[in-house]
């Protein structure tokens, strides 16, 4: 069943839910993650709070197919964090922006846990004033090229997706002092996601290889920061706002 929106709260309401809507649980929850200063751009993501209304499998995949967001999340547990994460093509161990807005929404919508659970391992996570922080870890998302380029105007330039198969990830210094890049993220996978709006993975795959902090520029204005962090990890942190509440 859909809920409609209370008078006052709109698409991109960013604020802690009223109590009243914690006794509802909606079918699909529709954040942008990632977002810009401001609440602007970021990377849409479905997120299924009763994971268990949903079979594993091929069920789950088809919705994630149905609704065409890069990834769909569905939540096994809200008290442990386990979540289940997918592209409209493929079930991923590890997934940045996902995890970043499913411990953001649990956060507002029940108790956070310390700790979210997809496939691959324990993702730490925390708030630190308007970004929604994780740890994550580079061999986690396996198979992705970095591939710098010469300016940021050479990015905003590239074909969207450029030649080629497999993850791209194409970046170049907007201000290398600073830490400031541009990217865009194209994941060639044939599934009808032809760019990335935002990608904490890839994010964290490229601070990695760089080995310091980055504020980075992807998309149409989407903000992604990151920085080491300890034993070989990596924390990604975004702001995130809520879309809208519907039925599947």
């Amino acid at each position: 069943m859909a809920l409609i929106l209370p008078r006052g709260v709109t698409a991109g309401w960013s604020v802690p839910y009223p109590l009243w809507i914690t006794s509802l649980v909606p079918d699909l929850h529709v954040l942008r993650v990632f977002c810009g200063p401001g609440g602007q751009y970021g990377n849409q993501l479905g997120v299924v709070l009763d994971g268990h209304g949903v079979a594993a499998g091929r069920d789950r995949h088809e919705v994630a197919a149905r609704l065409g967001f890069s990834e769909t999340v569905f939540v096994d547990d809200v008290d442990t964090g386990v979540v289940d994460i997918h592209t409209p093509s493929v079930r991923l161990p590890f997934a940045g922006h996902p995890l970043v807005g499913t411990s953001w929404l649990l956060s507002r919508l029940h108790a956070r846990p310390a700790l979210l659970h997809p496939p691959a391992g324990p993702v730490p996570t925390w708030q630190d004033g308007e970004f929604t922080w994780i740890r994550g870890r580079a061999q986690w998302a396996p198979d992705r090229r970095m591939q710098q380029y010469a300016s940021a105007e050479e990015v905003d330039a590239l074909p969207a997706p450029p030649p080629g198969d497999g993850w791209l990830y194409a970046w170049a210094w907007q201000d290398r002092t600073a830490g400031r890049v541009r990217t865009r993220g194209f994941p060639r996978r044939g599934d009808g996601i032809v760019e990335d709006e935002a990608t904490g993975a890839s994010a964290i795959v490229l601070t990695a290889e760089l080995r310091r902090a980055l504020d980075i520029t992807q998309g149409k204005g989407s903000q992604i920061l990151t920085r080491p962090g300890p034993d070989d990890t990596v924390d990604v942190g975004g702001r995130v706002v809520l879309d809208e509440i519907r039925s599947l």
